[in-house]
């Protein structure tokens, strides 16, 4: 009875050892017999994005379902584009409004408004022509005592206002002559190109009323539907990325010297599906072996972190999938 108990006891400490074995395995994997291979236990990882607007709205349609497949640059939902519109069409006719106020002073005076202002100034002349002679009359017949001194008076007002009149006129056709100042014309290219800035930030909302597939990918979550109000930046779409697909794995620390970034791999599902791929990435920083790992001595062992890019077809493989990477003729060089 107490050989068999022996026998019982050994048989379960066996089991006990193997079980740790295969845990350790599991999150840092282990040289082959030829020592010529490192064999790695990882999952899937497949990154996601969550799709927004840039612009708040009404969400008019909404092109995709879950489970759809899209294609990079493509439409996948639209907001109610009427106000966006009126924006736009409000800043370009404000842009071209002062594209004709800087084109006007650029060109100047016209032809027709110097002659104009010439012909105001000879009207002016003569007004002032005549005024002087009224008055030298009035100075005549006042001398003589035959007008009264009221009518001289009358004269010299009549004169001095038509001096003041040709004043005018003459910097009038001065203005006319020089043209706009160069002050004024910088002030409204300034306008202008203010304008401008507006009519692209209103074209761009426009634009932003459309939502475009990053990348290919599937959706994963339909959020919102048509006629739902969203703010920008709010999730409308979860859309998981179909490439690149990346394997999270972990190394022991003997085994880190054995591999680099670059090294083919091949990943194995447990289907018996085979891809190829490469390590991408190396860790510099340990990490303690994952906690789903329940036996305390594991626990507490320090591994590093790998990425393995998977290259070409990606297809069967989904997020958290259990998968074996083989790293092949694993070495220092």
């Amino acid at each position: 009875m107490n050989r068999f108990s022996k026998r019982v006891a050994t048989g379960s400490g066996l089991a006990i050892l193997v079980m740790i074995v295969a845990a350790w395995s599991t999150f840092v994997g282990l040289r082959s017999k030829d020592n010529s291979s490192i064999v790695l236990q990882g999952n899937v990882d497949v990154r996601h994005v969550n799709l927004s607007f840039k612009v708040a709205g009404r969400i008019a349609e909404m092109k995709v379902d879950e489970g759809d497949r899209v294609e990079a640059g493509k439409i996948v939902a639209s907001l109610d584009k009427s106000y966006f519109a009126d924006e736009v069409r409000l800043a370009r006719a404000r842009e071209t409004a002062q594209a004709a106020v800087l084109a006007r002073l650029e060109n100047g005076t016209r032809p027709e408004e110097i002659s104009q202002a010439r012909a105001v100034v000879a009207e002016r002349e003569a007004a002032v022509a005549l005024a002087e002679a009224t008055l030298n009359r009035q100075q005549q017949l006042a001398g003589r005592g035959v007008s009264p001194h009221q009518r001289h008076d009358e004269a010299t007002a009549a004169s001095e206002e038509a001096q003041a009149a040709l004043k005018s006129a003459q910097e009038t056709l001065k203005l006319a002559l020089s043209g706009p100042r160069r002050e004024d014309i910088d002030a409204a290219r300034a306008q202008l190109e203010a304008e401008n800035a507006i009519l692209a930030q209103a074209e761009r909302r426009l634009a932003d009323a459309d939502l475009i597939a990053p990348s290919e990918g599937v959706v994963l979550t339909r959020v919102r539907e048509p006629g739902a109000i969203v703010g920008a930046g709010e999730t409308v779409y979860a859309v998981t990325i179909v490439s690149p697909v990346w394997v999270r794995t972990y190394v022991a620390e003997p085994d880190l010297g054995r591999i680099r970034p670059g090294m083919p791999v091949e990943v194995r599902t447990d289907s018996g599906n085979t891809y190829r791929g490469q390590i991408g990435f190396i860790s510099p920083v340990a990490e303690f072996t994952p906690k789903s790992v329940e036996t305390k001595e594991l626990r507490t062992s320090l591994v590093y972190r790998l990425r393995v890019v998977i290259e070409g077809e990606t297809a069967g493989l989904l997020q958290g999938m259990p998968v074996t990477v083989l790293v092949k003729n694993g070495s220092g060089t």
